[in-house]
């Protein structure tokens, strides 16, 4: 069966419901909100649908259901139990040419209730006819994450817009490329970014400009930790209208998978001791990308604000004059931390948090390692992993206590976590012996005792590094003893 897909308006329309169970509650929740006039048939009714009787929302109908009922109905919906009442409103229904939906029956509806993505004035229906109602619930739910909610203001504005739009372009071709510029530019960008009246202003704008220009713009996104279902749905909105993305080099090849098909992919990853591509090299193909007219994404492992140089990337772009948005990433340490079973924060053992990195020797000596070594607070370090030695040595330094538990995660959230734990007197020792390389994140405080008891993601404990033996030096293996095992 092929359906005609058709949009009602029941704005003060009557519409019976029969039935008052919790689907016809639902369908008439969907009723109210398109300001149709409901009545309901039933002996009985849910709370809510009560309510609304008692609100003056709907009318309600205690007795027997009755032919009569039908006179100056729009539409109908049967929502009842019961078999031969549901095929008794239906026929009648047909009798009177009025669109009937037996709830659950497609044969004896002549209307499907489709599932609906609501971007008010934009409705997306999916129907399957009937036959495959979880199948259209699935679409939707994909469609929703697609589709920012900002897609009403934008449809409302190009309402407002289009009898001036049709005299400023008349030509289609033209008025094709002016609505393109619309919406997927800063009109839009304005709009997602909760400014209403500046995005009117650029609409204004544009509609008063002799040509359609192409902009450029550029996204600044977070891609979490790896895991891609830690993507947040805005960020998979721009990776699916991005036209190039600039990426860094640990942003995982699943969240990657998740953008548009045909967008370029340029790595522009920053390694410690491998600048691939420095910081100016960056600015200056976000510039070239933007000011061709496309549509940059650069992407950021974790958070971009949260030691991911965001800002000094904005920076560049503003004084630029390059239109730009910030999407935010759920970033290393609350990732990691949750995925290791560590709470940041807890009420016995930690009140505050601090996100340090310690990257290099001059990043290291502008720290405040009195204020780090303070007890009963959780530090966080970032791009660590080259430095364990002094770090652990200046927190001893300065009245840390060597027994202060310590947790170490390499690749937080993805598929090949390691989780290494100890206490700060061996923290260095351990890393070496277990070989550990970035991306890795250290989490170091009483906190971090957690990890033992409340892991949850990867491997049982028991078969994980938690438990592996460390000798108590660790001696480099000799270049003739290393021979001896090859010849082997």
């Amino acid at each position: 069966m092929k359906l005609y897909p058709l949009f009602a308006d029941l704005s003060r329309r009557a519409v019976l419901v029969v039935g008052g169970g919790p689907v016809a509650e639902r369908k008439i929740a969907a009723l109210l909100g398109a300001q149709a006039q409901v009545t309901v048939n039933a002996p009985t009714l849910t709370p809510q649908l009560q309510r609304w009787v008692t609100a003056g929302r709907i009318a309600h109908r205690r007795d027997a259901f009755q032919e009569s009922w039908l006179d100056r109905v729009w539409l109908v919906v049967a929502a009842t139990s019961d078999v031969e009442l549901n095929r008794l409103v239906a026929t009648f229904a047909g009798l009177r040419r009025i669109f009937v939906n037996v709830v659950d029956d497609a044969a004896l509806s002549s209307f499907h209730v489709p599932a609906v993505v609501d971007r008010a004035p934009l409705t997306i229906a999916i129907s399957s006819g009937g036959e495959a109602p979880m199948l259209a619930r699935l679409l939707r739910e994909r469609l929703e994450t697609l589709l920012d909610h900002s897609l009403g203001a934008l449809a409302t504005l190009a309402a407002r817009l289009r009898k001036r739009i049709r005299v400023r372009h008349p030509d289609m071709a033209a008025r094709r490329r002016f609505y393109e510029s619309l919406f997927a530019g800063p009109v839009a960008a304005l709009l997602r970014q909760g400014r209403p009246e500046a995005a009117r202003q650029a609409a204004e704008q544009a509609l008063a400009s002799s040509s359609v220009a192409s902009a450029g713009s550029v996204v600044l996104v977070g891609a979490g930790p790896g895991d891609p279902g830690l993507l947040t749905l805005r960020a998979l909105r721009a990776l699916n209208e991005a036209d190039v993305i600039l990426h860094d080099r640990l942003v995982s090849a699943e969240v990657l998978d998740l953008a548009r098909r045909d967008a370029e992919r340029i790595e522009v990853g920053k390694q410690a001791g491998n600048h691939h591509t420095t910081q100016d090299g960056i600015h200056a193909l976000l510039l070239e990308h933007a000011r061709a007219g496309r549509r940059v994404v650069r992407l950021k492992g974790g958070d971009p604000f949260v030691f991911g140089r965001g800002g000094e990337e904005l920076e560049f772009l503003r004084d630029h004059g390059i239109p730009y948005e910030v999407v935010p990433g759920i970033t290393a340490a609350v990732a990691c931390a949750a995925h290791a079973g560590v709470p940041l924060t807890h009420r016995d053992h930690a009140q505050s948090v601090r996100f340090v990195t310690a990257h290099c020797q001059s990043s290291r000596d502008t720290l405040d390692w009195t204020a780090l070594a303070q007890e009963r607070q959780t530090l966080a370090v970032y791009m660590g992993v080259a430095e364990l030695g002094g770090l652990q040595a200046r927190l001893v330094e300065h009245g840390r206590a060597p027994s202060t538990p310590f947790a170490l995660i390499e690749n937080g959230s993805r598929p090949e976590q390691r989780v290494i734990t100890g206490t700060l007197s061996n923290l260095a020792e351990r890393a070496a012996f277990h070989a550990v390389r970035s991306p890795a994140l250290l989490i170091l405080g009483e906190v971090a005792a957690l990890a033992t008891s409340l892991a949850w993601f990867g491997q049982p404990l028991g078969a994980t590094v938690h438990e592996l033996p460390v000798p108590n030096v660790v001696r480099p293996v000799r270049a003739d003893v290393l021979a001896a095992v090859h010849r082997a």
